[in-house]
């Protein structure tokens, strides 16, 4: 049995490094046919929900004078640059206090980083977020695009792409990641800053703010999905074996068995793991970024991964098949979770997802979830879902895209 999980996993490795080498090459190798932008479903007002105005109000009664959101948790929430804009956005997608929004966004105006690199904790989500809400809040204000258009040049000068260093065979390539710092390919030999490494997470944040800003240079995009794709745990329709690994869902970035949340595939030996299993956050965020901008020659992956998240989801757990030392952190990202695969059913117009109507089902169990006082909190805290600010925000944002 251990010989032929061994050759299972080795068939597995394989697979998966030849169909990156042929992603790595997509950008000067392939056009993308009918790359055209995705009109999304209209947003709509959801106050009338009790649970959604149970949570605005939470919300609002926690803004600072200032306008901006701040975690009496954790330092690195602190500043209110990281949390404000994740708020901002939620009471944008609930439809709820224009005043909230508007002073929401007068904070970020007067955020943006200068001078030193490294002055935010979260740039990636932080300059996307921002960029998201702006964008959101210029058909109100047209004073704030300025502002927008600062925070959306912070946020293209930190993609992984030729200008900072990094080819298209790089794993790094096309995405964004978590560094402090623009992310500059290292000279060889030289020490990397943390956290250089591209992720699925980050991406696709960064994605929906560039729809959001009316991005339409199609090279940002394409050279994205160079990185997207590279996530997906994907077999061509052409390929003759099967290999249940390969099921279309996606993990969060190579190279990682602690961040990727469901664990690595087994390898032989001592080898490191080159093959992460599915789970549901990275699949619903997956789904969203190959969606972002349509190539045509993504049909297939678009299915399979519409296909893992009708077929593995769950109201009331973060599904994926996670390996058994990982089982004690599923719920950490529940409340992430909840937020993209709502978004992801409603995009794919899934009515029905794990055998059961998902709206009405999700819906139910985070109004199950909701505290007295509006809000909702994690108990487990890897993520800092812990923090209510957090939870709540991606479970008002959840409820919305159940209506």
């Amino acid at each position: 049995m251990r010989d032929r999980r061994h050759w299972l996993a080795a068939i597995v490795a394989l697979s998966i490094a030849i169909a990156n080498s042929w992603r790595a090459g997509s950008v000067s190798d392939r056009s993308v046919p009918g790359l055209r932008s995705l009109t999304l479903p209209a947003r709509q007002v959801h106050i009338d929900d009790p649970a959604v105005a149970s949570g605005i109000a939470y919300l609002v009664k926690q803004q600072s004078p200032d306008g901006a959101w701040r975690s009496d948790r954790y330092a690195t929430f602190k500043d209110g640059t990281a949390l404000t804009p994740l708020v901002v956005c939620a009471l944008q997608e609930a439809g709820g206090s224009p005043d909230a929004i508007r002073k929401g966004c007068e904070f970020l105006a007067k955020s943006i980083p200068v001078g030193d690199e490294g002055t935010l904790d979260y740039p990636a989500y932080t300059a996307a977020l921002s960029v998201t809400a702006l964008s959101r809040e210029l058909r109100r204000d047209p004073e704030l695009r300025k502002a927008r258009d600062a925070w959306l040049k912070y946020l293209l000068e930190r993609q992984l792409t030729e200008k900072l260093g990094w080819k298209p065979e790089d794993r790094e390539f096309g995405g964004w990641g978590y560094c402090r710092f623009i992310p500059k390919k290292p000279v060889p030999g030289a020490i990397a800053p943390p956290l250089i490494e591209s992720n699925l997470s980050a991406t696709v944040f960064a994605l929906d703010a560039l729809r959001e800003a009316g991005v339409r240079d199609e090279a940002v995009y394409k050279k994205a999905l160079v990185f997207v794709r590279s996530c997906q745990n994907y077999a061509s329709p052409l390929a003759c074996i099967y290999i249940p690994e390969l099921d279309g869902g996606f993990h969060f970035m190579y190279g990682d068995p602690v961040r990727n949340k469901a664990g690595a595939v087994p390898t032989m030996g001592d080898q490191p793991p080159s093959a992460f299993r599915s789970y549901g956050s990275a699949t619903a965020d997956g789904y969203r970024a190959l969606n972002c901008f349509i190539d045509k020659a993504d049909d297939f992956r678009r299915g399979e991964a519409k296909t893992w998240l009708t077929a593995y989801f769950k109201p009331d757990s973060h599904p994926g098949k996670y390996i058994p030392t990982h089982e004690g952190n599923r719920e950490a990202v529940y409340y992430y979770y909840a937020a993209s695969v709502a978004k992801a059913l409603r995009l794919a117009k899934v009515e029905k997802a794990g055998g059961k109507p998902w709206a009405q089902a999700l819906a139910a169990e985070l109004r199950r979830r909701q505290r007295k006082d509006g809000s909702w909190a994690n108990p487990v805290e890897l993520v800092r879902e812990d923090e209510p600010l957090v939870a709540t925000a991606n479970a008002v944002v959840a409820l919305s895209h159940c209506k």
